[in-house]
Parts: structure tokens; C-alpha cells; sequence
């Protein structure tokens, strides 16, 4: 699957520099990784992050969240995110934002 290159750069940007993030092909898309740990990654014209399981409730009661789901068996502390609720430069910051500190949080691998 190809992912939405636009969107990918707009990541890029609100990531920066930072020498802990560094990027993947990974589930079809593009992933940013911190430290070894997924953040956000880029799946089609949507955006993939990566809550926690703690966080996950409240995340999907959030407008354009679902569950990630590439099996059938929902990804647990994961959302996908439709494009439609990243279309403005703030919104996709904040999604970004929580899913670098979630990934943050963890041990580098």
C-alpha cells in the first residue's frame, strides 16, 4: 500500500531534527520511530499513532479515531486516525505529540 507522501512530510516537519527518530517501512506504510520505538506512522491518507493502552479509550472517543486493525484482532494502545482529522496543522501535531511522548517513554531498543 502507498502511503500520502504530503502527509509524511508534514510529520517530518512537526518531528524536526531530532537524532532519536529515525523512519521505517513498516504495516504497508511509513512508521517514525523514537529511540527504536514506533510513534506515528503514515497508512494510506491516514495516520497510525501510538497511544498506550492507557490512553487508548479516550483517544478513540476523539473525532476520526478507530481502533488499528490490520488482523482482525484490534492493535491494543494503538488508533488510526482519518485524514479528514489531521487535515489542520494543529490537530495532526497533537496526535503526533502524543504518540512521541508514548514512544518516548519507553526503553530505546
Amino acid at each position: 500500500m502507498a502511503f500520502d507522501e504530503g502527509l509524511a512530510e508534514r510529520v517530518r516537519a512537526r518531528l524536526g531534527a531530532d537524532p532519536g527518530v529515525t523512519e521505517k517501512r513498516m504495516f504497508g506504510g511509513l512508521a517514525f520511530l523514537y529511540e527504536g520505538n514506533m510513534a506515528v506512522g503514515v497508512s494510506g491518507d491516514e495516520l497510525m499513532v501510538r497511544v498506550g493502552p492507557d490512553a487508548t479509550e479516550a483517544a478513540l472517543a476523539r473525532p476520526g479515531a478507530r481502533p488499528f486493525d490490520l488482523t482482525g484482532r484490534p492493535m491494543r494502545g494503538w488508533v488510526v486516525v482519518a485524514a479528514s482529522a489531521v487535515a489542520e496543522d494543529a490537530a495532526l501535531a497533537d496526535w503526533i505529540d502524543q504518540g512521541y511522548a508514548f514512544a518516548a517513554g519507553l526503553p530505546p531498543k
